[in-house]
């Protein structure tokens, strides 16, 4: 076994950051925000939201670039999208990003050890789903070769997660969002996959799942997703043994973190803090 200097990471910290543009498979871009220094670096995969359907790795620029700064790698990554790549495909792409990250970790002076998600709406239901079921054979369908990393993850940092398609279905539905509704019927084709692939009902239905340390930040005036339902599933995950963290910002909408501003850097505040304590933690 290598010997590794022990990660050190000071959620006080600002340092300079460089930003790389390349692929982590054929087609799929990855942009790279690369702390300046020696590290070794604690390092993040970036799962961006659009109702798993539209938006690209650019989308959480204001939380990846402040996460970065304060000298994490942050690995921000586009994956396929419906109509012609729906449920499970992206999950599949995620979980390649991770084992991807963790094998060329020493390439960005970034512990494998330390790999953690973030992602927003959609892209915060992706990266929980996979961290729940890192090992999966749905989701761990593409060969990475010369590689043995898994695509378990330290801890979680989710904006505005959907941890329930099927409920956020429902939902949308009552409120007459036809976008939503239209958007999501085309990723998981049926409201069976919704249910299978839903981080809260595999707690309700008593699956055995990995539940790495998650922080969650959520505006309480969020018309896209049903808040009541993301405090019941941060119940049933600490119920189920996780390490949960749940944060409302008082009447914020949906995506607050992704525009500059004092919500926004206090959110950010909380991820830099609860990552420094995980990470203490070993």
């Amino acid at each position: 076994m290598v010997d590794r200097p022990m990660v050190k990471y000071d959620p006080g910290h600002k340092c300079k950051i460089s930003v790389h543009e390349l692929e982590y498979q054929d087609g799929l871009a990855v942009r790279v925000y690369q702390p300046e220094g020696a590290g070794p670096f604690p390092a993040l995969v970036d799962v961006h939201g659009g109702v798993w359907t539209n938006g690209d790795r650019t989308a959480n620029e204001v939380m990846d670039r402040a996460l970065a700064e304060s000298g994490m790698v942050v690995a921000a990554v586009d994956f396929r999208q419906p109509p012609n790549d729906p449920y499970p495909a992206q999950v599949a792409d995620v979980n390649l990003a991770i084992r991807w990250l963790k094998t060329r970790a020493d390439d960005y002076n970034a512990d494998p050890l330390t790999v953690g998600g973030i992602g927003g709406s959609s892209g915060g239901h992706t990266v929980l789903l996979s961290a729940m079921r890192a090992h999966h054979p749905a989701y761990n369908t593409i060969d990475l070769p010369g590689s043995d990393a898994d695509a378990t993850l330290k801890f979680l940092l989710l904006g505005w997660p959907i941890v329930a398609p099927y409920a956020r279905y429902q939902f949308v539905k009552e409120t007459g969002n036809e976008r939503i509704i239209g958007l999501s019927e085309g990723y998981f084709g049926t409201t069976d996959a919704m249910k299978e692939g839903s981080p809260f009902q595999i707690l309700q239905r008593g699956e055995k799942a990995l539940l790495p340390p998650t922080l969650i930040v959520q505006g309480t005036a969020d018309n896209n997703l049903p808040v009541p339902v993301t405090k019941e599933f941060v119940a049933a995950y600490r119920e189920a043994g996780g390490d949960i963290e749940l944060e409302l910002f008082p009447d914020m909408p949906h995506l607050f973190g992704n525009t500059p501003g004092p919500e926004s850097d206090r959110a950010i505040a909380l991820m830099k803090k609860f990552a420094a304590r995980i990470l203490c933690e070993g």
